[in-house]
């Protein structure tokens, strides 16, 4: 019973931010890795920025030095901080995140996107 729902997506400008968080829901779980994706119109979906439990981060080479992803184990959030937002970031944004329970073991889920648009 564990769900992602993601949000901050919208409209800006380029050169704008936008800040994603990704809040996960139920009980009885670790969160282990924790990563955005994000897919534009008539694109493969591709992965963005992850960040492990150790608090380690790696970027796509697009986005290094603009994204900055962050989490916080207490409220069982994963953020994406989007500064310089260029039209080629437009994408929907997906939250993942891998889930680890006893006896049932690891998963990964998915939230449901959330739409970035970098337009003048």
């Amino acid at each position: 019973q564990v769900q992602l729902v993601e949000s901050g997506g919208g409209l800006v400008q380029p050169g704008g931010s936008l800040r994603l968080t990704c809040a996960v829901s139920g009980s009885g779980f670790t969160m282990l890795d924790m990563g955005w994706y994000r897919q534009a119109p008539g694109k493969d979906r591709e992965f963005v920025a992850i960040i492990t439990s150790r608090g380690i981060a790696t970027y796509t080479d697009s986005v290094e030095g603009r994204f900055t992803i962050s989490r916080d184990n207490a409220k069982n959030t994963v953020s994406l901080q989007m500064n310089s937002l260029q039209p080629e970031d437009t994408a929907a944004y997906y939250c993942n995140v891998q889930i680890f329970r006893d006896v049932l073991g690891s998963r990964y889920y998915w939230g449901q996107g959330t739409q970035v648009t970098v337009s003048s």
